[in-house]
């Protein structure tokens, strides 16, 4: 997103300021006093610690997303890190270098010139900060495992304003919990990643069947991914057919199934496994063919266009039996928009084979991954209704969860589903951490973790 001007510190008087406070999510408004353009570390850290000086709260945009918002603070300071948006790649070492404001989709165009990736987000104006720090889901992580698996090290402005690099040898406690721990620790204004053989061309795509088929569709999927190898990377979306010309038209508008593949092994061998997948059905329209990895990466992004309202929520399943397809489809079908997404993602492979404790990220056993992405036309009127039926089907899918989640994919659900996300043992151990690197809470606007024997402060 250009933002128009040459100003690195934006007021609301400011020609481009409306432009760089807008968030992904169009239910989000909130006006910063200020928005600090940052272009390298030293000037995240003078405009942190400026904002500290005057009590202010502080917020951090990374350039992606930010569904719950936490990007853009009412009247305090933004510091802005879509301008450290880098990206070099040391294809002989296999190791990605990339600014903390970069995205996604620029990040594979670069990586893929070597044949190299690492496991992005499955929209490409998915922003690489907010998905590392989380933890980081995307198409190839049975492959290579999620983002954060892949990171070696970082460069962190701290809450008292020190640079700091984090890795396993450098600041391992901070290392451990920003891979999955989100903005909690830290403004991490670069990361080193290690990268993985992909591509250049991939065998992706999708099948789109009708909606009516959706419990046989998810039931023959769950068996056909669950014994697939690492390779096979997969997701299943409950949807409303869109008016595009691969679609029959009479399909057109009317509940689907889509079922989304990018197989990163060698095309003969992509080609037998996924037979029994293309042959089931069959399915209205097999749009599975060779097609470069960052074709893939595209796949989803007319369907997530920015300043659409957005409600989302999440859950790791323990399990996903008949039952539990049952319930699924019977809340999911159909939407109250047409431009909602419920979507089931596998899980498994070089993911599920990371120690439990390694980093802050957890629940590698999960099978699968619920994200719930409710979106509609920026309109109010039509914002409870939407969230809503997402809770509903929250609600509905209770019984075959973990009672963890991916924090990626959620909103803003409380400190509760914070600390239930990670679990209380590992939860504790980072409220331990945060009282070392951000003892006063001074990155709260996130999915905060309370730092331990400290209270929940918002300023200094």
């Amino acid at each position: 997103m250009e933002i128009p001007t040459t100003r690195p510190i934006l007021t609301p008087d400011d020609e481009g300021y409306d432009e760089a406070r807008r968030v992904f999510n169009g239910m989000i408004d909130r006006r910063p006093a200020r928005i600090v353009r940052c272009a390298n570390a030293h000037e995240v850290a003078a405009g942190l610690m400026a904002a500290r000086a005057e009590g202010l709260p502080v917020s951090v945009y990374g350039g992606g997303h930010s569904v719950t918002g936490s990007a853009v603070v009412d009247d305090g300071v933004c510091l802005d890190l879509r301008l450290i948006d880098d990206i070099a790649v040391d294809a002989e070492r296999r190791e990605l270098r990339v600014g903390g404001g970069a995205r996604w989709g620029e990040v594979d165009a670069v990586t893929q010139e070597h044949g190299l990736a690492v496991t992005g987000g499955r929209v490409s104006t998915t922003g690489v900060g907010g998905l590392a720090l989380g933890s980081g889901s995307g198409w190839i992580e049975r492959y290579a495992g999620l983002t954060c698996d892949s990171l070696l090290e970082a460069e962190v402005v701290t809450a008292d304003g020190r640079i700091v690099m984090a890795s396993e040898k450098e600041n391992p406690d901070l290392f451990w919990a920003i891979r999955g721990g989100g903005g909690n620790f830290g403004i991490v204004t670069h990361f080193t990643f290690r990268l993985h053989e992909v591509g250049p061309i991939v065998l992706g795509g999708m099948l789109l069947y009708p909606g009516h088929m959706a419990r046989e569709v998810l039931s023959f999927w769950r068996d056909f991914v669950t014994d697939g190898p690492d390779a096979l990377g997969s997701g299943v979306a409950l949807i409303t057919a869109p008016p595009a010309d691969f679609v029959p038209e009479p399909a057109r508008g009317k509940p689907a199934v889509g079922v989304i593949i990018c197989y990163v092994g060698p095309l003969d061998e992509a080609e037998h496994v996924l037979a029994p997948m293309r042959e089931f059905g069959p399915p209205a329209v097999d749009l599975l063919q060779p097609m470069p990895y960052v074709a893939v990466q595209q796949l989803l992004d007319p369907g997530n266009p920015a300043g659409m309202h957005n409600y989302w929520s999440g859950d790791f399943l323990a399990e996903f039996p008949d039952e539990a397809i049952d319930a699924f489809v019977s809340h999911a079908q159909p939407p109250v928009s047409p431009m909602s997404q419920m979507i089931v993602v596998a899980g498994g492979g070089v993911l599920a084979r990371v120690e439990e404790d390694a980093m802050a990220f957890g629940q590698r056993q999960a099978p699968f991954n619920l994200h719930l992405l409710s979106m509609w036309e920026p309109d109010h009127a039509q914002d409870q209704a939407n969230i809503d039926f997402t809770r509903r089907l929250v609600a509905a899918m209770q019984p075959w969860t973990t009672g963890n989640a991916y924090l990626n994919f959620i909103g803003d659900e409380g400190v509760g589903r914070v600390e239930a996300a990670f679990g209380p043992e590992k939860y504790a151990r980072l409220q331990q951490i945060k009282a070392v690197w951000d003892p006063t809470n001074v990155f709260c606007h996130n999915q905060n973790i309370v730092p331990a024997t400290a209270p929940a402060a918002t300023t200094v």
